[in-house]
């Protein structure tokens, strides 16, 4: 169910094979089986000064030095959409074109942009355009939901979006 209560329209998910420091088969399975799933609750009664922080008893069970990145799934105009990296030091939020493409919205606004996007391999990107989406993460009764503007760019990446990692 999305944030009205309506089923979901589908699904969006990626398979994707890049080069690894740990290519063997034996040292992949080993990595996906130290994965471990998180989830983020936000509670509107919560203090908005809360400070989150991590210690030495989080890092049970994970093998340091690391470089997994931190890789969400969330619901985006009624599709959960799966592989959305946050990445902090983004000062867009990303759509990629053939996320947007499998997902056939509709009753959006899409609004032409002229202004390119630095930092995809150090080139300049011309965006496609931009479109403001609900997105949804969490699960009831902690679901947060927020409309966010998305510049929707073709070009390959194997993520299906980039969330800037602001509130």
């Amino acid at each position: 169910m999305n944030e009205d209560n309506s089923p979901m329209i589908g699904m969006i998910h990626m398979i994707s094979r890049g080069v690894t420091d740990e290519d063997s088969k034996q040292a992949r399975k080993a990595h996906g089986r130290r994965l471990e799933k998180f989830e983020i609750y936000r509670d509107a009664d919560l203090p908005q000064d809360l400070i989150i922080s991590f210690g030495s008893e989080d890092l049970r069970g994970i093998v340091a030095p690391h470089n997994d990145a931190l890789v969400v799934m969330a619901t985006i105009a009624s599709y959960d959409v799966a592989r959305i990296f946050i990445d902090n030091g983004s000062s867009v939020n990303i759509l990629f074109k053939r996320t947007l493409d499998q997902m056939k919205v509709e009753g959006f606004e899409f609004e032409l942009v002229s202004i390119p996007l630095y930092g995809f391999a150090g080139q300049a990107i011309q965006p496609f355009g931009q479109i403001v989406l609900p997105l949804s993460v969490g699960s009831d009764p902690r679901r947060v939901t927020k409309m966010i503007t998305f510049m929707v760019v073709d070009t390959p990446s194997s993520y299906n979006g980039i969330l800037d990692g602001q509130p």
